[in-house]
């Protein structure tokens, strides 16, 4: 099913992996929308406006001017938003029962493992202000396994299903990340091809380009007001 979007959808967003899955999406879906930046590093995740679509205090977040019913819809969660988008859209995200299955697998698989375990990852080996030995070497070890688990999924395939859909989004811009998170690529193969495949869709560069200036004025690893706005949680 395919929709003609009139109205912008409104996108909540600051230029992160989170961030990314969402402006990459509408940019191959080619549907209209306004950015809505949500400086993590000053705060605004905490407004009370913005908490009211995203009572988790996390973006991305959207708000859909022409939902379901006609009316507004808001919608939070990075994954939650793209099988919202790619359902009303009819792309991205299949229909037939069990190519949804494998879409809706990866897309757990990072929602769980792939976003939450490298952003700990980064967490202990980039910003931490005491660096704990066990801790870097959890995480790091952490994610080489699921490099692991992904390179031994695209053994022989192009995409993380059966076609290019929202599980690719939702995985790239976490495993852009793979030098900083202590993996070496060379050692995952199928991973490294994968992600030149798709940094080779001109939508998915456009994607990750978002918000770009924004994210150069606020160098986390040096800036201690960020740091504490977003790990000294209040």
């Amino acid at each position: 099913m395919t929709h003609d979007q009139k109205q912008p959808i409104e996108l909540h967003y600051w230029p992160t992996p989170n961030g990314f899955k969402i402006t990459i999406l509408l940019e191959e879906l080619g549907v209209p929308y306004d950015v809505k930046y949500v400086n993590i590093g000053k705060g605004d995740q905490f407004k009370p406006d913005f908490l009211k679509i995203a009572p988790n205090n996390r973006m991305p977040a959207i708000v859909d001017p022409e939902g379901p019913d006609g009316k507004p819809i808001s919608v939070f969660e990075s994954g939650a938003i793209l099988m919202y988008l790619g359902q009303k859209f009819g792309q991205f995200y299949p229909t037939d029962w069990r190519q949804r299955v494998a879409v809706d697998e990866w897309l757990m698989w990072q929602m769980g493992g792939f976003g939450p375990m490298l952003g700990q990852n980064h967490h202990f080996g980039v910003y931490a202000p005491e660096k704990i030995p066990y801790a870097i070497k959890r995480y790091v070890d952490e994610a080489n396994r699921l490099y692991g688990v992904l390179d031994r999924r695209l053994e022989g395939r192009d995409f993380v299903a059966d076609e290019y859909s929202i599980a690719d989004m939702a995985t790239i811009g976490w495993a852009l990340g793979h030098e900083r998170q202590q993996v070496d690529i060379n050692e995952f193969k199928n991973v490294d091809a994968w992600i030149k495949r798709l940094l080779a869709r001109p939508a998915v560069q456009r994607g990750i380009e978002v918000g770009k200036d924004e994210r150069a004025r606020m160098n986390l690893a040096t800036d201690k007001d960020a740091q504490k706005v977003l790990f000294n949680q209040r």
